[in-house]
């Protein structure tokens, strides 16, 4: 883990504190991800070999590129987990993908009003953004 991920983590975790909180974000955050990756699976691309290049593609190899430089195993491993996301997410019509983004920011809300009494770590830092997902990987595989 480089030292920029475990200052992350480090910045995260003063946000995330207690287990309520914690519980909302381990359902909440896979359940945005999802979403998110389902509903840009649906915006077409580009064909490539015979398949259709989406928006969730592209996002994910960007989001990849930038795990990368943080922790090459956790990288991989949301990899692989995000890939199952888009190709789940492309059965998931639009109206359901989006519902399920909200219900995933309410469990956010939720989260940080009722158990933590503290706003949202994204906040004060947008890269918390994409760390949420990392953390939420890395402590469900013992890396956090």
């Amino acid at each position: 883990m480089s030292p920029a991920l475990r200052s992350h983590f480090a910045d995260y975790a003063r946000f995330h504190a207690t287990s309520g909180n914690q519980a909302c974000h381990s359902v909440g955050i896979p359940i945005i991800v999802f979403a998110i990756l389902a509903m840009l699976a649906h915006v077409s691309v580009a064909p490539v070999g015979g398949f259709m290049l989406t928006a969730a593609e592209l996002l994910l190899a960007a989001i990849t590129i930038y795990y990368l430089t943080l922790d090459a195993v956790l990288a991989l491993l949301m990899l692989l987990v995000a890939s199952v996301f888009v190709a789940a997410g492309r059965h998931v019509p639009l109206l359901p993908a989006l519902s399920l983004f909200v219900i995933g920011w309410i469990l956010q809300f939720v989260g940080h009003y009722v158990y933590e009494k503290k706003a949202p770590a994204f906040f004060q830092n947008l890269t918390h953004l994409l760390v949420g997902p990392l953390w939420i990987l890395a402590k469900a595989v013992g890396r956090a």
